[in-house]
């Protein structure tokens, strides 16, 4: 399927476009944003240390692997909060975090991290910050493969320098959360699936649990979609439930009744971790609560709906768009798990012209217009610091984030009324036989 955005010499320029944006987006945050967080924090006396969300993995990693202590014990809390904000937390000190970044992951997660555990971490860190750019440049042609969408190379390549220039990219150089990974391995799962490559598709969905809270709903609509089909798909189960066997069992070996461990740091997570959901930020938690069971309760009416759709299709696309949303309004709010927006943009570019109604077609220009005002000030400041001093533009430094929060919100919202409040005798049909590229 093709997309008809012009000529050649249009798409080069969007390419050159795109690489203006993302410069300006670094020199923004790199000149600007990340100096001023830091004065801020030292003022409050925060405790800095490495400040890597892969710190607490990585040392758990190599205190279980190198040294066989459990890395859910206090002892390893300790030792992860000596690297991560530079000492240990103390609890009779109302100024320090609350955060007090326990290993909170499944034990599996440290096959694969071993290779790295020999290594110092500043090492492993600089390696990480470029591999979580390249994840998410990566996962951009991924979800188009996994969309059916095509385009010239050009534009595709205007598409990985702008998720590299948006900040949730920044946030993952700078703190190296495992969400770019899960990202790249859903997108790799969802390409899998559209080239056929079932058993593929199991293994990355199994791989993706690393970050559950993450990939929890792809999970669900990859089994369900497996399920519906299940002569022609059950190869992504057995992929996905062989995978599951190897890792849940291996590190079972490694720290007999880990799950037990994990479920109970995952409790404890919730009462330090105070973030709250998307919907819980909008309504609060009395009404927050209750809207995310609903839209995990229509997910699967969508789900079910399109469980028979074909890898690849339209349908399948709209599928993976919901999924991801959903999962962004329910998890807590951090915006490095905003790299799971991609398949919503690519969807609803993809069947731009065929949106009716005023709302579906108002609610996704607006999603864009919250992530063009994000790259649009970022750049302006960012090219302003050329010829301003950086320190004097700290007072709009966070103009860009002013739709930063809003815009989850409303690519849910664009996702939802496309889908309900646009014909169906018009939207379905022409998005399901539309071919772009």
């Amino acid at each position: 399927m093709k997309l008809p955005i012009g000529s050649a010499k249009l798409a080069w320029l969007g390419l050159l476009a795109s690489l203006l944006i993302c410069a300006g987006v670094w020199r923004w945050a790199e000149v600007i944003v990340v100096p001023g967080n830091t004065l801020a924090a030292r003022s409050q006396q925060v405790p800095i240390g490495n400040n890597s969300d892969l710190y607490p993995r990585w040392f758990g990693a190599r205190e279980l692997l190198l040294h066989h202590k459990d890395p859910y014990s206090a002892e390893v809390t300790r030792g992860i909060q000596r690297g991560f904000y530079g000492r240990e937390l103390d609890p009779n000190n109302p100024t320090d975090p609350t955060d007090k970044v326990g290993f909170a992951y499944p034990l599996y997660v440290v096959f694969f991290l071993a290779p790295t555990v020999s290594f110092p971490f500043s090492a492993v860190q600089a390696f990480a910050k470029w591999f979580m750019l390249a994840a998410i440049a990566a996962s951009v042609p991924l979800w188009m493969y996994a969309m059916g969408f095509r385009s010239k190379l050009p534009w595709v390549m205007a598409g990985m320098v702008l998720a590299i220039g948006s900040y949730p990219a920044v946030l993952e150089f700078h703190m190296q959360n495992l969400a770019a990974c899960v990202a790249l391995l859903l997108a790799g799962a969802a390409g899998a699936a559209a080239a056929n490559s079932l058993f593929l598709c199991g293994v990355l969905v199994a791989f993706s649990t690393i970050k559950p809270q993450m990939s929890g709903l792809f999970v669900l609509w990859f089994l369900a979609w497996t399920a519906a089909r299940w002569r022609e798909r059950k190869w992504v189960a057995i992929g996905f439930g062989a995978t599951m066997l190897v890792l849940a069992g291996g590190a079972e070996i490694l720290q007999p009744g880990w799950i037990r461990e994990f479920l109970a740091a995952i409790r404890a997570y919730g009462t330090y971790a105070t973030d709250p959901s998307l919907v819980e930020f909008v309504f609060g938690p009395s009404f927050g609560q209750p809207i995310a069971i609903g839209l995990c309760c229509f997910l699967l009416v969508m789900i079910w709906r399109g469980r028979l759709s074909p890898n690849g299709s339209a349908d399948f696309g709209w599928a993976l768009a919901w999924t991801a949303t959903v999962t962004l309004a329910i998890i807590p709010v951090t915006v490095y798990n905003q790299v799971l927006l991609v398949p919503a943009f690519l969807i609803l570019l993809l069947n731009w012209k065929h949106l009716s109604g005023v709302v579906p077609r108002g609610m996704a220009k607006g999603a864009v217009l919250c992530q063009v005002w994000q790259w649009g000030t970022a750049t302006v400041i960012g090219i302003a610091s050329l010829m301003i001093a950086p320190e004097r533009l700290r007072m709009v430094m966070r103009v860009p984030f002013l739709t930063l929060i809003a815009l989850p919100a409303v690519m849910l919202l664009a996702i939802v009324t496309a889908t309900l409040l646009a014909r169906a005798g018009r939207l379905t049909p022409q998005m399901s036989a539309a071919r772009h590229g």
